[in-house]
Formats: C-alpha cells, structure tokens, sequence
C-alpha cells in the first residue's frame, strides 16, 4: 500500500556556520580502491568547491543532545555536476540542520570521475557512497545510531548519487559488502539529476559520470527512473517548477515510476526557487526545509 504523506507550510530560519571542525574519518584502509597508482595531486577547495579528491572521508556531526540513542543518521552528498562538490551549502549546513533535529549527520566527501586520478571513472562516486553508507552502520553502536534508520540526501548531480545507493544495492560494487549493508533506508534527493535521457539530463553530470559517448548499457544503468523498484527506500523529492540546470522532469519521472512500482514517495513542487538553493540561509526558499521537517519526523523518526 502507498503511504502518503501531508505536508504542511510554514517558514524557517536557517543559521550559518562559520566552518568546520569535524575530523574526517577515511572510508578506506590501505589501499583506496580504483585509484590511479603513483598519481599525487593536491585537492583544491576553492570557495568550498572541492575537486581532485583522492582520499575519499566522512565528517561525522553530532547532534546537540549527545545522550539520545537510537537516533536516526544521514549521509550528505553534495551536489557539483561530478565534477567538484558543493561542501558548504550542500554539505555542512545540511549538517548542521540535521543535528537540530535530531538526526546524526556524516558529510560525505567522494571522489569524482575524474580519468587522471581513478579507474572504472563511473564506478567511483557510487562506491564511496555505498562504503560510507556501510561505514555509518557498522558503527552505528559507537555513535548511538540505528542501524535500520540510516538515510541519504543528495543535491543535484549529488542527488544522483544518493538515487544510485538507493537502487543500486543489489550488486555492491565492493563485492565484500552486501546489498544490506550499503542500502540506505530513506532517501532525500534535492533538485536531482536523474535520467541520463538528452532530452532532460543535466549535459555535464551526464558526460563526467559516463562520458561523451557511453554505451545504451550504461545509459540505462544510470538512468534512475529505469532503476526503482518495490525497494527502493522511501523517498522525499524536491524540486522547483523553473529550475534551469536540471529540469523538474528528473523528479517527475523518478516519482512517477516509483510510484507505479509500489514504492513509497513525497514529492514537493516550488513554484520557484531555479537551482542549487540548498541550506542557504539566504535562499528565498529556504522554508522548503519545513516540508522536509514534518516528512522526517513523520516518516522517519516516528514511524
């Protein structure tokens, strides 16, 4: 049976943050799967877009009541067309709202398809995803988590990314890893690219993650509306009605199938906002973090 979720109106104020502090947490030991050997690079961060990642980690953000067990976790998947990652908007004040509502939060940091630095370029971002999400719950003890409530958010190209480990987890791509343990339990995907379909892909995720010529294989396997099924996590989506970069079509069909397969879907439509308003405090729509406020606590905490 389809659940469905009311949402409700109502205006929020975000707060900034300064910077971060968090130690990162590798999601690798020895040797980091994929990468090119004997290739350094400096990772470049500029204005909080990071790229040439090639130690892929986590940074763990606690909630404010550090005595509260059981809690649910997220890890955060900035958006940046696979190409650099949005860290700041997408990623630590993602955290920081989280951690307001009593969700543990994780910032993953990925590497991107980058062919100077790693091999199997489309197999890179979705097998730092899926270990960082089997980080979370194997150590969901030490952090007070519970390991049947550890979800996924992503923005944009990053929003693919948590499509890919929300239907991609038959087959971990580690193959000593099992669909249990790196299939999150609820999705959020915030304006997402979805479809690797021309007519309504975004050019660039597209041609970074599969190149400019991929394969009909490829193409499907990457196209996330062909992907759902009846376990697919439950799922929030967001998009707004004049987002230029990624047109809301991505949201329209993944909800759409997902729907037709039995699954478990909220979506919410701006009638404005464009593209990449994440966490900004100054977005002028940042009270869409309301409508993900009740589904949470509705649909994830209390459920």
């Amino acid at each position: 049976m389809i659940k469905r979720s009311i949402v409700f109106f109502a205006s929020l104020m975000l707060i900034t943050i300064p910077g971060y502090s968090q130690k990162p947490i590798p999601l690798w030991e020895g040797e980091i799967p994929f990468n090119k050997k004997g290739i350094k690079v400096d990772e470049i961060n500029d204005n909080n877009r990071i790229s040439k990642v090639t130690i892929p980690v986590i940074y763990h953000f606690e909630v404010n009541n550090k005595s509260v067990s059981d809690k649910p976790a997220v890890v955060i998947i900035p958006g940046g067309g696979y190409s650099r990652e949005a860290i700041d908007h997408e990623g630590w004040l993602a955290a920081q709202w989280f951690t307001q509502i009593g969700i543990e939060a994780f910032v993953l940091k990925y590497r991107l398809p980058d062919g100077e630095l790693v091999t199997n370029q489309h197999l890179v971002p979705l097998i730092d995803a899926q270990q960082a999400i089997a980080l979370v719950r194997e150590n969901a003890a030490k952090y007070g988590i519970n390991p049947g409530k550890i979800g996924v958010i992503g923005f944009s190209a990053g929003g693919h990314l948590a499509a890919s480990v929300s239907n991609l987890f038959n087959n971990p791509v580690n193959n000593n890893k099992t669909a249990t343990q790196v299939r999150p339990d609820f999705s959020i995907l915030v304006y997402p690219v979805i479809t690797m379909d021309d007519n309504f892909t975004h050019k660039g995720s597209k041609e970074n993650l599969i190149g400019k010529n991929p394969t009909e294989e490829l193409v499907t396997k990457y196209s996330m509306e062909k992907q759902v099924s009846d376990k697919t996590p439950v799922t929030f989506l967001i998009h707004s009605l004049n987002d230029l970069a990624v047109p809301i079509k991505n949201s329209d069909i993944y909800a759409e199938n997902l729907y037709k397969k039995g699954g478990d879907v909220t979506k919410i439509v701006l009638p404005y906002g464009g593209h990449g308003f994440g966490f900004k405090p100054d977005s002028q729509v940042s009270w869409w973090a309301k409508y993900l406020e009740i589904w949470i606590k509705t649909r994830i905490i209390n459920d």
